[in-house]
C-alpha cells in the first residue's frame, strides 16, 4: 500500500477522536464514527489570532479549556495578533512559514485553496460544522462545494447608524437625505468602495455570481448588472452620491447624522450619537414609481488549518479549530469583543439578541447577499460605479457606466496566457484613481518596466498581474501600497527575485 494511503487511513482514523470530541462547549455533540486513535502528546503549535488588545489572551484561555475537555492532549501555543484581512496574504506569501492556524477574511477563501494553504476538515467534523453554523457562514468556507474552514463570526456585514433627533423616517433614503441637508449634516456611505456600491444593485435584483474549479480558479460569471434593474440601482444611487450630504468616508464620524457601516465601528457610533443613537437596516429608495430596499453584503471571519505532513498532529489541529470556534468559544468572544458569533445556538443567546448593532445586522440580512469567492479584479471595475453616479449628467451617462463595467467583466475570460503572465502599474498616479492599469513590458527576462507615468508626492500604487489582485507587489508581495516621494514623470521597473519576491524602483523618464 502506498504511503500515501496510509497516511489517508490514519487521518481518518484520528478524525474520529476529533468528531467525539472537538464541540465540548456546544450542547449537540457531532456526528461520530467507528473507531478511535490515542492523540496524547505535546503539540508545539503556531496561531495568528486578531490583533486587537486581548484577543491572544483569550484564546490561551480557551485553549488551556480545551486541554482540560481532552486529558492527555498538551499545545504549547505560540499566539501572534494579525488582522484577518492580512493573514490570507500573508500566509499565501509564504505557506512554508505560516501558522498551522490562522484567523482571516472570508474572501481569502480563493487564493489560500489555490495555494494549498487549507486543510479540509474531515467528514464527520464537516457534518457538524453545518449544522452548527449558519448557512451564510457554511457558504462562506465553501469552495467548489468542499468545506476548507472552520466558521468563526458572522458579523461582517453593514447597516446604519444615525441621530434619531434628525432623521425623521429611517425607512426612507429619499428622507434621509432631505433632513441631512436641512440639518447641514454628512450622510457616509462608501459609495466608492465596491463591498458597499454592490447595495443598489442588490436592490432591484441584480447578481454577480463567480463559478471556480476545484483548485480555486475563476471560470464563468453570471452578471446582471448591466440591465434595467442594473439602470434603476444607478439611478437609486445617483440620488445620494449628488447630495451635497454625502460622504464616501464611512469610517470616521465628523459632521455625520447618519452612516452605513458595521460592528467594527459600534462603540465609534455609540460615543459619536450619543443620547440621539440609533441603528437600523438600510432604508429604501424609489425609482419610477418602485420601491426597493437596500441590500448588502453578509460575511464572515474564518478559522483556517494548514495542511501537515503529520496526520496524528493534524487530527490534534482540527480537533482544537472545531473547539476554539464551539458555541462557547464564540460566547467567550462575544461577550469580551462583542464579536458576533456564527454558531446557531450562540447567536439564539439572550445576549446576542439583545445587541442593538448585531439586531440591526440581523434585520439587515433579510436583504443580505452571503459574500461569495469574487474574482480579484472585480473590486476595482465595480468601486467606479459609485464615481460614475455621482459624476453622470444623464440616464445614456449611467448606461454608459454600465456598458463599460460588462466590458471589463468580459474581458477577465479573454485574457491571453501572455496577458494573464504580464504585470501592469495601477494606483491614483497619471490622473487615474485605481482604475487604470499601465502597460509594462518585459526586457530582460524578469525584468518589466512601465509606459512613462505622471506621478505626484504621495500618489500610491502597486504592480499586478493579470489584471487581477491574486499576485501583486507593493512593499512586499500583497503588502501595503509603495507611496511616491516626490513629483516627476517616472517609469515602474520591477525585477522579479522569485515567485513572491521583486525590487520595486522608480527610473526617471525623459
Amino acid at each position: 500500500m502506498k504511503l500515501s494511503k496510509i497516511l489517508s487511513l490514519i487521518l481518518a482514523l484520528a478524525m474520529i477522536t476529533c468528531c467525539l470530541a472537538a464541540c465540548g462547549g456546544d450542547k449537540k455533540e457531532p456526528a461520530s464514527e467507528e473507531g478511535s486513535v490515542d492523540l496524547s502528546g505535546t503539540y508545539k503549535i503556531t496561531m495568528w489570532v486578531s490583533e486587537k488588545e486581548g484577543v491572544a489572551e483569550l484564546f490561551q484561555q480557551q485553549i488551556d479549556a480545551f486541554e482540560k475537555a481532552n486529558p492527555g492532549i498538551k499545545i504549547e501555543a505560540a499566539i501572534e495578533g494579525v488582522t484577518e484581512a492580512d493573514a490570507g496574504s500573508k500566509v499565501v506569501n509564504d505557506v512554508a512559514t505560516a501558522p498551522d492556524i490562522y484567523c482571516f477574511a472570508q474572501d481569502q477563501l480563493a487564493r489560500l485553496v489555490q495555494a494549498a494553504a487549507l486543510a479540509k476538515p474531515g467528514k464527520a467534523a464537516t457534518e457538524n460544522i453545518k449544522n452548527a453554523n449558519d448557512a451564510s457562514s457554511v457558504a462562506a468556507a465553501t469552495v467548489a462545494g468542499e468545506l476548507y474552514a472552520y466558521p468563526m463570526t458572522s458579523d461582517n456585514g453593514y447597516y446604519m447608524y444615525y441621530n434619531k433627533s434628525i432623521v425623521s423616517d429611517p425607512e426612507s433614503l429619499e428622507k434621509i437625505i432631505a433632513d441631512c441637508e436641512a440639518n447641514n449634516v454628512k450622510f457616509r456611505y462608501a459609495l466608492e468602495n465596491a463591498w458597499y456600491t454592490a447595495s443598489f444593485f442588490f436592490a432591484t435584483g441584480c447578481h454577480s455570481n463567480w463559478s471556480m474549479d476545484e483548485n480555486g480558479e475563476f471560470i464563468a460569471v453570471d452578471d446582471t448588472l448591466n440591465s434595467a434593474a442594473g439602470l434603476a440601482a444607478m439611478k437609486g444611487m445617483q440620488k445620494l452620491a449628488q447630495s451635497p450630504a454625502y460622504d464616501s468616508n464611512a469610517d470616521i464620524f465628523t459632521d455625520a447624522g447618519v452612516i452605513v457601516t458595521g460592528i467594527w465601528n459600534a462603540e465609534a457610533a455609540e460615543e459619536h450619537f450619543g443620547e440621539n443613537f440609533a441603528v437600523t437596516d438600510l432604508p429604501s429608495f424609489e425609482v419610477d414609481g418602485k420601491s426597493y430596499h437596500l441590500g448588502s453584503y453578509s460575511g464572515n471571519k474564518l478559522m483556517g488549518v494548514k495542511p501537515q505532513t503529520n496526520a496524528k498532529r493534524a487530527a490534534v489541529l482540527s480537533l482544537l479549530a472545531q473547539y476554539l470556534t464551539n458555541e462557547s468559544c464564540q460566547m467567550d468572544r462575544y461577550n469580551q469583543f462583542q464579536w458576533g458569533p456564527s454558531n446557531k445556538a450562540a447567536q439564539a443567546s439572550e445576549a446576542v439578541q439583545s445587541n442593538a448593532s448585531l439586531a440591526a445586522l440581523a434585520k439587515q440580512n433579510e436583504y443580505a447577499i452571503p459574500q461569495g469567492q469574487i474574482h480579484g479584479a472585480w473590486w476595482d471595475i465595480a468601486k467606479v460605479l459609485g464615481a460614475e453616479a455621482k459624476a453622470a449628467k444623464s440616464d445614456a451617462d449611467l448606461q454608459t457606466a454600465l456598458d463599460e463595467y460588462k466590458a471589463a467583466i468580459d474581458e477577465l475570460f479573454k485574457l491571453t496566457p501572455e496577458q494573464r503572465r504580464a504585470w501592469t502599474v495601477i494606483g491614483n498616479v497619471g490622473n487615474t484613481n485605481w482604475d487604470t492599469d499601465f502597460e509594462m513590458t518585459e526586457s530582460p527576462e524578469g525584468t518589466w518596466t512601465s509606459v512613462a507615468i505622471e506621478m505626484k508626492a504621495g500618489n500610491e500604487f502597486k504592480v499586478r498581474q493579470g489584471l487581477s489582485w491574486d499576485n501583486n507587489f507593493g512593499v512586499e508581495f500583497n503588502g501595503a501600497n509603495i507611496v511616491v516621494e516626490a513629483d516627476g514623470k517616472y517609469q515602474v521597473v520591477l525585477v522579479l527575485k522569485g515567485e513572491k519576491e521583486a525590487e520595486i524602483t522608480l527610473k526617471a523618464a525623459n
